[in-house]
């Protein structure tokens, strides 16, 4: 961690401003196989390595994990392949024998292990939402853009024909200019644990290795509410409804309106405390506009755990409803409804009447980073426009830590909700050290990156 908040903010912010990636990237040879080793085999790191692997060009050359009973479903697919607890060990023994690195473990080790691979020189597909915290988020494309090579985020949803033909509908004017939009998620950001503080006392299971799992966070007693899969209603660990969710919804958002940085966050929730994310929130974004934005800035409004804009904002008919999880852009000729996951919706229905949807093609997200990897090309989804998006989502998240107000007792929501005003550029906020604070984090001793 950067030894004191003036160091930390000149640093980090050097690479604020959108920097142009380089035209040609390294790559291997495009006549040999990429040769890929996986940190993390289960859970969503298998769903990588399975799509990733589908490729023909692809050999696996090692599989990582800190739990040894994880590694059934990789051997099943692809024995024979080396198995490692410590991926900093996996690194250092295979050496030059590797050219790329999945990484699908919990989103507070993302960025230690993805910036070790970049460092190296290594190719790296990095699972949503790429890191835990801002100043990670910006330390990943600082370091991909130093390493030319080819990088993807794990928001598979990118390449789906679903946003690929909502993002060009916007693109191409069908709704016109935007003037608003409301994303939403239907999970909570703390569903699947009740917890409201750390558990303790419980013993390490043989089969796990507790320290490695723990990596950059403090020392903490194991318990299965964190290992395997719990971990990300913990803010130590995770990033809540937000973080899960928040790289994917409002990943046509920014792809279709070309997004960069919020200027202004406002966030209130249904109460948070320093452990566990919250129930359900909301956070107003303000974005400074574009060509394709009907005013000087946007408003993005990101809600969750069952909260969602009314219906009649997108003017759809009486007997049809909102989506569970999706966006609202609303133009200035129009509304479009995106589903998460399905195909775009214009309305109201009779001003669109006979309208034809353009021709668009779903891509395999998996095999797009796979050939960039061996034609030494771009992807759309690299870490010079992931690493802006993942930053928008921990911002969200910043805000939300600091969303403890008064609340009205009639609505149940914040009397006062806090504004914060964002500088990408000097990467901090306007007047708010304690919101500067949030950017980053503590690391265990050893584990600083």
């Amino acid at each position: 961690m950067p030894t004191n908040r003036r160091s930390f903010l000149k640093n980090a912010s050097l690479a604020a401003s959108t920097v142009a990636f380089p035209a040609v990237v390294k790559s291997a040879n495009p006549n040999s196989k990429l040769q890929v080793v996986s940190v993390g085999a289960n859970g969503m790191a298998f769903s990588d390595i399975k799509n990733i692997g589908g490729h023909e060009k692809v050999k696996y050359v090692g599989f990582c994990d800190i739990d040894s009973t994880r590694f059934d479903k990789v051997d099943a697919d692809f024995p024979g392949v080396a198995h490692f607890t410590d991926y900093r060990e996996m690194f250092a023994q295979l050496g030059d024998k590797f050219d790329a690195v999945n990484v699908g473990i919990p989103d507070h080790m993302h960025a230690r292990v993805a910036i070790d691979a970049l460092r190296r020189g290594k190719h790296v597909y990095c699972q949503k939402p790429l890191a835990h915290t801002v100043w990670e988020a910006r330390q990943m494309r600082l370091e991909a853009e130093k390493a030319k090579v080819v990088t993807q985020m794990g928001n598979q949803i990118h390449s789906n024909l679903e946003y690929r033909l909502g993002t060009r509908l916007i693109k191409e004017g069908a709704i016109g200019k935007i003037k608003e939009v409301h994303s939403w998620v239907a999970v909570t950001g703390n569903e699947r644990n009740k917890r409201l503080a750390p558990a303790s006392g419980m013993a390490v299971p043989k089969h796990v290795n507790w320290d490695l799992w723990l990596g950059v966070a403090a020392m903490r007693d194991y318990a299965p509410c964190y290992h395997p899969f719990i971990w990300r209603d913990w803010q130590d660990f995770g990033g809540g409804a937000l973080g899960d969710f928040g790289c994917h919804i409002l990943d046509p958002v920014f792809t279709a309106l070309g997004l960069n940085a919020p200027i202004q966050i406002t966030a209130e929730n249904s109460g948070i405390n320093e452990y566990i994310w919250p129930t359900t929130q909301q956070i107003e974004y303000v974005f400074p506009g574009n060509e394709l934005i009907s005013g000087k800035t946007l408003k993005v409004t990101w809600t969750d755990g069952g909260l969602r804009p009314s219906r009649k904002i997108a003017k759809m008919p009486d007997n049809l409803d909102l989506p569970n999880s999706g966006s609202i852009f609303i133009g200035e000729e129009g509304n479009m409804v995106l589903a998460h996951v399905a195909g775009p919706r214009l309305y109201p229905l009779e001003k669109f009447t006979g309208f034809k949807y353009p021709k668009e093609q779903g891509l395999s997200h998996w095999h797009r980073w796979v050939d960039a990897c061996l034609g030494g090309e771009k992807t759309s989804d690299g870490f010079d426009y992931a690493g802006p998006l993942a930053e928008t989502v921990q911002l969200g998240n910043v805000a939300t830590r600091l969303a403890i107000g008064e609340i009205d007792q009639r609505t149940g929501r914040p009397l006062n909700p806090k504004t914060l005003e964002w500088d990408t550029k000097a990467f901090a906020f306007k007047d708010n050290p304690a919101a500067d604070k949030l950017l980053t984090k503590p690391y265990r001793e050893g584990w600083a990156i």
